[in-house]
């Protein structure tokens, strides 16, 4: 996910399979299907999108880990105040689809540097986000960082169920 200047929300989905999962809970002005190339370590994340022409370089310096998994409710009651204080991020929220979730960070690093390329422009130099994406809830965190998530989703629709198993597929109980 991410947007251009003049506001465009855009998703980039690596199979047509993946970008309609995405596009099923959050909305996106314009959706791309193009091969991802990911290299990814505790200290750096190199990523393109040969079909876009896109290419993004991140080193990150060092930041905090959370250890042991947490239930839901710790996600939402527990560390949602001191995301949204620290880092202007909410933890639960509800998608514009009706979609509840979680996001329950395990890593946060901070980005000391980085190179983004589009379509072979720079991108410009590093910088807080400003202005916000407008993706709802769901907004990055201001300062520039790498944060890797466990996502928990429930759609009380089904929706989400039927796209990933099928019709048939049964109804899940919400988490706590």
């Amino acid at each position: 996910m991410w947007a251009t200047p003049a506001g465009e929300r855009r998703l980039v989905g690596s199979t047509e399979e993946v970008a309609g999962f995405v596009s099923a809970v959050y909305g996106f002005d314009r959706t791309d299907v193009s091969p991802l190339l990911c290299d990814v370590d505790d200290h750096r994340l190199d990523l393109s999108a040969p079909g876009l022409g896109l290419q993004l370089h991140l080193r990150v310096g060092p930041g905090w880990r959370i250890p042991f998994r947490r239930p839901a409710w710790v996600t939402r009651w527990v560390e949602a105040p001191v995301a949204r204080r620290l880092l202007g991020v909410r933890t639960y929220g509800v998608s514009p689809s009706g979609v509840r979730e979680w996001y329950r960070a395990d890593v946060y690093r901070p980005v000391v540097e980085a190179r983004a390329s589009l379509a072979g422009r720079d991108l410009g130099e590093l910088r807080p986000l400003d202005p916000p994406v407008r993706f709802g809830f769901s907004e990055p965190p201001r300062p520039p960082s790498m944060v890797w998530l466990r996502p928990l989703l429930h759609d009380p629709s089904g929706a989400l169920d039927r796209f990933l198993l099928g019709p048939a597929s049964p109804p899940r109980r919400a988490p706590r």
